[in-house]
């Protein structure tokens, strides 16, 4: 950790901002209304999807910028507009499930491809999916036959780590970034995105530099941007073994407010 206090501070949700319950304290936004009023710019960093536009907002309502789909997509909050709408081919995708799957056997996979407010997901309706959503059928044929934002696949076989670590030998990091979030799924995303790359898009914006940058997360699909940012790394205490083994700090849990609780330190001290 440095000295002083960081420019910019980009923040993951579910798991990490987002309580188990799906809300987020009256506390952590009233810290966070704080942290802007000092000057530091505030960043959702995400899984979510732009069809999640609208409650990412109300999760985390002083941000300047939302970092979307693993990195994919980038909202500058200020004018409503995107600085990166990035896709990822179907054929580069189908390419990617078909290699995951000679090593992995058959996935159950959904694909989110649209991205105005609670689109439907295509594919086939998992079960295991913990969180409201409409799936629209559509065949695998079907869904890899344009672009599509992303994919989450899951194994009946591997649980999601044992499947990510498949993912990592056999998708090449120029065909597809393959990751996880916390749900039994992997991601799919196009080459070169992850939440470091759509943090720099945000970064360059405004002219932050990476090492004044503080973070927290607590999944893999956080890694890139631990890896990324310099000012700081911090992560919950329920979070990820990976992510814990390359955090510089430790917080309390997301259902204790740990966010909020460092901030408030950190504004303090």
């Amino acid at each position: 950790m440095k000295p002083g206090l960081p420019k910019l501070i980009a923040t993951d949700l579910d798991g990490t901002l987002v309580r188990s319950d799906d809300t987020v304290s009256a506390y952590t936004h009233e810290v966070l209304d704080r942290v802007r009023a000092a000057g530091i710019r505030i960043v959702a960093a995400t899984g979510r999807g732009p069809r999640l536009t609208s409650l990412t907002r109300n999760d985390i309502r002083v941000a300047d910028f939302l970092v979307l789909a693993q990195g994919g997509w980038v909202l500058d909050l200020a004018d409503s507009r995107y600085l990166r709408q990035a896709r990822l081919p179907g054929k580069a995708l189908g390419e990617a499930l078909g290699a995951l799957e000679s090593v992995a056997g058959p996935l159950s996979v959904m694909f989110e491809a649209l991205e105005h407010d609670d689109s439907p997901l295509w594919g086939d309706y998992d079960p295991t999916w913990r969180y409201p959503v409409t799936v629209e059928s559509r065949t695998r044929a079907e869904c890899l036959d344009g672009e599509v934002i992303k994919a989450f696949a899951r194994s009946f076989e591997l649980d999601v780590d044992e499947l990510l670590d498949a993912a990592r030998r056999v998708v090449p990091p120029d065909l597809a970034t393959v990751t996880q979030a916390g749900l039994d799924y992997v991601e799919i995303c196009p080459a070169d995105v992850d939440k470091g790359t759509g943090l720099s898009v945000v970064a360059e914006a405004v002219g932050v530099d990476p090492a004044d940058v503080l973070v927290f997360g607590d999944m893999p699909n956080d890694l890139p941007m631990f890896a990324w940012a310099g000012w700081g790394r911090v992560a919950v205490a329920n979070a990820h073994p990976t992510l814990l083994a390359v955090a510089d700090g430790v917080t309390l849990t997301n259902d204790q407010d740990g966010v909020a609780v460092y901030l408030d330190r950190l504004l303090s001290r």
